[in-house]
């Protein structure tokens, strides 16, 4: 089969699609790629060895009302081209994962009888996504929140969020010895996203004296590299302090981090959870307050209904339960147990699989007509 998947505009969107992609390559189909063509997908796809066409799109300012008919003629240009490309490479199925280009992408494929499938990594769904979800084959969702905004739930398949293999193939020894941890050390990894957390990091930096008075625990603090800077003068740490106190602004071995850590304190975007639930981590999560619709909060809850996190609210870092949640993931072997069961019971690692399924089987669909 040829599969061509589309996403664009953050790597939330692009890490799933490259996570399915693995999959449907060693199973022996095809992949093709949609995106942008100055979007981050352009950079990391055709990294990843898959063929990559750039097709342009862009949203709207509702503030801006003139901005609309702008964005329509993109996607009606678009969708244009996008059908012109089908008639060439003749994909079985087009996966859409987000961000305005799935729109043209999709809506040409709609008209070439080419069937769709949605995957929509958060637990409320984007707006490109909603509009598909209307007329998809299949609508494949990692949270069932997500499924409130559909008036017709008979397609929605619960997937989970893919994750590459890359990301839980590191070691625990691996790790450790990538960040000068010992074997025998407790570690808690804390980050917040690629652009760093302000409000998180100073949030950690205020239990300075707490953590490392804990003679065995080490902290990973990713800290963004904005805020590397302001974090280091902030905690002012001794030599014998940064010996345990690992503080970077960036670092591309989040993989091998990951796999050290006994705890987590992040963000809870859909990328970072994912990876949290496939590594089985226990997680003190702190959502993203002006995350569109607070669908990181929506998110984070999902994890803490589940038994495998804790939830502090922005706003709240600096209280006690911030502290008391703390001292639980670093003190509580019992509790870090119990929550890397519950994590592990969500089998992120098949999510990858599970979407390749009922991909497959919508290329069937095609197939038989």
């Amino acid at each position: 089969m040829r599969i061509v998947l589309s996403g664009g505009g953050t790597a939330g969107h692009i890490n799933p699609a490259l996570a399915l992609a693995d999959v449907l390559r060693e199973r022996g189909h095809e992949v093709l790629f949609a995106g942008t063509p100055g979007g981050i997908e352009s950079r990391l796809v055709p990294a990843a060895g898959i063929p990559y066409k750039a097709f342009g799109a862009a949203g709207f300012n509702r503030n801006h009302p003139l901005t609309l008919p702008k964005a329509i003629m993109k996607i009606q240009r678009s969708t244009k081209l996008a059908r012109k490309w089908f008639s060439e490479v003749h994909p079985d199925c087009v996966v859409g994962f987000g961000g305005y280009v799935c729109i043209p992408v999709a809506r040409a494929a709609e008209q070439c009888g080419i069937p769709v499938v949605v995957h929509e990594q958060n637990s409320v769904m984007g707006m490109a996504n909603k509009y598909l979800a209307r007329r998809a084959r299949a609508v494949c969702l990692t949270y069932d929140h997500a499924a409130r905004a559909l008036s017709d739930k008979s397609h929605v398949v619960l997937t989970g969020n893919p994750v590459r293999a890359s990301v839980f193939a590191a070691t625990r020894a691996e790790g450790r010895a990538a960040f000068g941890v010992p074997e025998d050390a407790r570690m808690l990894l804390v980050t917040g996203g690629s652009l760093g957390a302000r409000h998180l990091n100073a949030a950690v930096v205020q239990r300075k004296d707490m953590l490392l008075g804990y003679p065995d625990l080490h902290i990973v603090h990713v800290t963004g590299p904005k805020e590397l800077d302001s974090v280091t003068e902030q905690l002012a740490l001794t030599d014998e302090q940064a010996k345990r106190w690992h503080l970077m602004g960036y670092t591309d071995q989040m993989g091998l981090a990951m796999a050290a850590a006994d705890a987590i304190v992040s963000r809870a975007g859909a990328t970072s959870l994912a990876e949290i639930s496939a590594r089985h981590i226990p997680a003190l999560l702190v959502p993203f307050p002006y995350a569109t619709e607070d669908h990181q909060t929506m998110n984070a809850r999902a994890c803490v209904e589940a038994g495998a996190a804790f939830l502090v609210a922005d706003a709240d870092v600096e209280g006690s339960q911030f502290t008391d949640y703390l001292k639980t993931l670093v003190e509580d072997e019992t509790a870090r147990q119990r929550m890397s069961a519950a994590a592990a019971a969500a089998k992120t690692r098949d999510a990858a699989g599970l979407l390749a399924d009922v991909v497959l089987k919508a290329c069937e669909s095609k197939s038989a007509q």
